[in-house]
């Protein structure tokens, strides 16, 4: 178990992130079509996990529009947006702002990937929702960079998590 805070209050975690180096856990979310993504459909690509509670927050959503700007250079990367929002919220956002370099995945359908990942968060207003995380992966599925990010009001630090992939 891991904690946070949310303006000062603490949060407990369902477990913690992946370890460095070790693989990513499996997941199966949902696509903005409502169907079926798993780890297996972006073998051979880096990712950029981007997870949050919800879209519909200031924070969230700066996170979002920062990794589409900030990584629209890089090869071979893609970043998945990861949250409990129904994908139609999903897709409503990134119509909305024009987002076009970010997969957006939801966790409503299974609820697996917030325990799988370390990230679903156990009590607090948000209880049931996924903390603020960034994991990224290599070519290989290999865990290079995570933050939990200390407090669910902050945005990530998107240096770090860009740094192993320039």
């Amino acid at each position: 178990m891991s904690q946070i805070t949310l303006k000062d209050k603490k949060v407990n975690t369902y477990g913690s992130l992946p370890e460095m180096g070790e693989r990513a856990p499996h997941f199966e979310l949902v696509r903005s079509d409502l169907s079926t993504a798993t780890l297996k459909d972006f073998k051979g690509k880096r990712l950029i996990l981007n997870i949050f509670p919800s879209i519909d927050t200031h924070v969230c959503a700066t996170s979002v529009r920062n990794f589409n700007e900030k990584t629209s250079t890089l090869n071979n990367t893609e970043v998945l947006c990861i949250s409990r929002d129904l994908p139609y919220a999903q897709k409503r956002f990134v119509d909305d702002a024009g987002i076009k370099n970010v997969t957006n995945l939801s966790d409503f359908r299974q609820g697996d990937f917030g325990k799988d990942y370390g990230v679903e968060m156990m009590d607090g207003p948000m209880a049931g929702l996924l903390s603020r995380a960034v994991i990224v992966l290599d070519e290989e599925g290999k865990v290079i960079h995570t933050q939990q990010v200390p407090d669910i009001s902050q945005e990530p630090d998107y240096l770090a998590a860009l740094k192993p992939l320039l």
